[in-house]
Order: C-alpha cells, then sequence, then structure tokens
C-alpha cells in the first residue's frame, strides 16, 4: 500500500502516534484513531447521521478507534460508534451510527452493520454478513458468511426488537435469525437455518424451520476422535487461551473477567 498523504482529516481528529491513513480516506470532526493502527484508502471514518442534512447546529458525536486496528479499503464507520483495540474490517463494510464493538474484533468483507448494535470482545464475522439494529452480542461469538440478523416482527413497523447472542455460540453459513430471540451461551446453529424461537445454552439448532437436534457436546468430531464442542477446547487460532489452554485461561486474571 502507498500512502501519499491525499486524504481530509478533521482539524477536531485525534490522530494518534504512527497512524497511517491511505489516498482519498476522510477523518471526520471528533474522530479518535488510536496508535498504530491503519486507515486505507477510500475509507470514512465518523461518517456524520442523517441529521447533519438537515441542521445547521448539528455537532458529529465522537467516533473512537482502539489502537493497533486495521480499516480496509472502502469502508465506512458512522459517527458515533466505539472500536477496541485491534480492530479489523475487510473490504465495504458499513458500521452504522452508535455501534460497540469490544477489542480484537474482525467483521468481513461487505458485511453491514446497522446502528445500536453492542459486541463485546473477540467476535468475529465472515463476509456478507447483515446486522439489523438493536441486536446484542456478547464474547467470542463466530458469524458466517451470509448470516442476516433480523429486528422486524412485521415489516415495515415501527417496532422493532433484536435479537441477544450470548458467549461462545457459532452462527453457521447462511442462517436467518427471526427477531426478539435469545440465543444462549456455546449454542450451534446450523448452516441455512431459520431460527424462530429461543436457543438454551449448549443446544444445537438447524433446519427451515430451525428445531432442536441435541446438545452441542453429543456433536462427534473424526479428527479428535471426541465431541469437538465446546469448541475453545478444540480452537485457539488468535484466541487468547493459545498458550496456555483453554482451562488455564479461564482461571487467570484476564479469563475470570469473562466468567464472573
Amino acid at each position: 500500500m502507498r500512502f501519499k498523504n491525499n486524504f481530509i482529516v478533521s482539524s477536531s481528529a485525534i490522530i494518534g502516534n504512527n497512524v497511517r491513513i491511505g489516498d482519498h480516506a476522510i477523518i471526520h470532526d471528533n474522530v479518535v484513531i488510536g496508535d498504530n493502527s491503519t486507515i486505507c484508502e477510500n475509507c470514512i471514518i465518523g461518517e456524520p447521521g442523517v441529521d447533519s442534512y438537515y441542521s445547521e447546529n448539528y455537532v458529529n458525536p465522537k467516533t473512537i478507534i482502539g489502537s493497533n486496528s486495521l480499516i480496509r479499503s472502502g469502508s465506512i464507520l458512522y459517527s458515533g460508534s466505539i472500536f477496541g483495540d485491534s480492530f479489523t474490517t475487510g473490504n465495504t463494510v458499513s458500521i452504522r451510527e452508535n455501534t460497540v464493538f469490544g477489542k480484537n474484533c474482525i467483521v468481513g468483507t461487505f458485511s453491514d452493520i446497522q446502528g445500536n448494535v453492542t459486541f463485546g470482545d473477540y467476535c468475529r464475522l465472515n463476509s456478507h454478513v447483515q446486522i439489523a439494529s438493536k441486536c446484542t452480542f456478547k464474547n467470542f461469538i463466530f458469524i458466517y458468511p451470509m448470516v442476516v440478523f433480523t429486528n422486524d416482527l412485521l415489516p415495515p413497523s415501527n417496532h422493532l426488537i433484536g435479537t441477544s447472542v450470548d458467549d461462545f455460540s457459532q452462527i453457521a453459513a447462511g442462517a436467518v435469525i427471526l427477531p426478539g430471540l435469545s440465543i444462549g451461551k456455546h449454542c450451534l446453529i446450523g448452516a441455512k437455518s431459520l431460527v424462530t424461537k429461543n436457543v438454551e445454552d449448549y443446544e444445537f439448532h438447524a433446519g427451515n424451520p430451525a428445531v432442536r437436534i441435541g446438545k452441542v457436546n453429543h456433536l462427534w468430531s473424526k479428527d479428535n476422535k471426541g465431541p469437538h464442542y465446546p469448541w475453545p477446547y478444540k480452537f485457539d487460532r488468535g484466541l487468547p487461551w493459545k498458550e496456555k489452554g483453554f482451562d488455564q485461561w479461564k482461571i487467570s486474571d484476564e479469563g475470570k473477567l469473562y466468567f464472573s
């Protein structure tokens, strides 16, 4: 990547140390970018809300990007949003206003996150994921390509209600989640499932409409010759228990923060 200093940065923006900004990027008012971050070509950071087109007194809400983040080309992050340290996007990602991500989260190419959505730490969204407003996600949640979370039971209406997803759950490719549901901890939603009911902790639901298949710890791995779930015992790439194992990490100072 070449950095030619051919970009626009508001005088009210706060840019940390060793931040690189690509050609034709725009950094709007009241943006804060943490140290050692990279904003690639054609990105827009702190995109003003719709009120900016109609109000002479509009003040752009603060947008915060944590340190060591990577925002790939063509991505638009709207104002009023907060992104924790080591936040990463693919190309051409859109994240609307008042969205919050914890640390070490990834949002894949062409994903669209509507406003007022909250994610915890270490969440990973693959490409072409659509998240409706008012959804909430805790920590260590993986969402695979073409998943859609909805928020309107009787479209079009003014009564929008998001779904909540608890720690360590996996939402497989092509699943559609209807509004106002609760998906528990360590759940698995099968590929191309239509989820219409709440999912309890440690359950596997699949189908159209999705039904309860059983507990996730009954799903067998031929490679490991044993249950694959709970998955943190079998997968650690880029995760904080990589060096010490999941059980040891859970009792560490960091791990205890997620199991209080």
